[in-house]
C-alpha cells in the first residue's frame, strides 16, 4: 500500500551558504502543474515567496508554520537561518515524473530541448553536481524575478505565457501520469469506499489483514534544498 492518501513525504533542508543572484539564500522557484504541495516547518525560519495571478507575495515561515499551495503557484523557499521543512506532496509519483516546471527565462521554457538541458543534473562528482544545482537554481531565480517584477507592475502577460509554456512541456506526459494516479490516489479512494461498504455490512475482515510499513529515507538533491526522501510506492512491510 502506498503512503496515506496517495501522497508523498520528505524532509527538506533549504539551501544555504550560496546566495542567489538577488543575494538571498534559498531554493529553485518552480510550480507544479497537477499537484498541491504543503510545507510543515519543523525548524529555523525563512520566507515563502509565491507568485500567481493575484501577484507576488511573501509568507513568513517559522517552526510550526503550515502552508500549502495549489497547482500554478510559483514558489520559492528562502532560508533566513536553519530552515527545515516536512514536505507533503499530493499525487505521489507525479512530481518525480516531471510535474514541476522551473521558472527559467521564457526563451528556455518555450523550447523543450533547451528546458531539458537546463533542468537535467549530471551524475558523478558531488562537487560538480552541487555546482550544477546552483546554476540551475540561479537560472530559475533569474526568470522568477522577471515574472515577479512584471506582475508587481500589473503586467500578468509574462506569467500567463509561462503557464502556457509549462502546459506545453508536460502535455506529452499526461497519459502516463494518469496511470500513476489511477494506481495510487484513485486506487486508495476506491479501497476506502470498499472498506466503508464492508463496515456497513458489519464485515471487519480487513482488520485481520493489517500491517506495518516503513520507508527508510534516502538522500538526494531537491529543487528547494537537500532532501531526505522516502520511497512511498515500494515500502518495506514489517512482519
Amino acid at each position: 500500500m502506498t503512503f496515506p492518501g496517495g501522497t508523498s513525504v520528505s524532509r527538506l533542508s533549504v539551501y544555504s551558504g550560496h546566495p542567489c543572484p538577488d543575494g538571498l539564500e534559498g531554493g529553485t522557484p518552480h510550480l507544479h502543474t497537477a499537484s498541491t504541495e504543503a510545507y510543515v516547518v519543523v525548524g529555523g525560519r525563512g520566507t515563502l515567496q509565491t507568485l500567481d495571478v493575484a501577484g507576488p507575495r511573501e509568507t513568513e515561515l517559522a517552526r510550526g508554520s503550515t502552508v500549502w499551495f495549489t497547482p500554478g503557484t510559483v514558489h520559492r523557499a528562502v532560508n533566513h537561518g536553519g530552515l527545515e521543512v516536512i514536505v507533503v506532496m499530493q499525487n505521489a509519483g507525479l512530481p518525480e515524473a516531471g510535474d514541476a516546471v522551473m521558472t527559467f527565462p521564457p526563451e528556455i521554457v518555450a523550447d523543450p530541448g533547451r528546458y531539458r538541458e537546463a533542468a537535467t543534473l549530471p551524475d558523478g562528482d558531488p562537487e560538480v553536481v552541487a555546482a550544477a544545482v546552483r546554476r540551475r537554481r540561479d537560472l530559475a531565480v533569474e526568470g522568477f524575478l522577471r515574472l515577479s517584477r512584471s506582475a508587481a507592475g500589473g503586467d500578468l502577460g509574462p506569467l500567463r505565457a509561462f503557464y502556457d509554456s509549462a502546459v506545453a512541456l508536460v502535455r506529452p506526459n499526461a497519459a502516463r501520469w494518469r496511470a500513476i494516479w489511477e494506481d495510487t490516489v484513485a486506487r486508495q479512494a476506491r479501497e476506502t469506499a470498499e472498506l466503508l461498504d464492508a463496515l456497513e455490512r458489519g464485515d471487519g475482515a480487513h482488520l485481520r489483514r493489517s500491517s506495518l510499513l516503513e520507508s527508510p529515507p534516502h538522500s538526494r538533491w531537491g529543487m528547494c534544498g537537500h532532501l531526505l526522501a522516502h520511497d512511498v510506492a515500494d515500502p518495506v512491510v514489517r512482519t
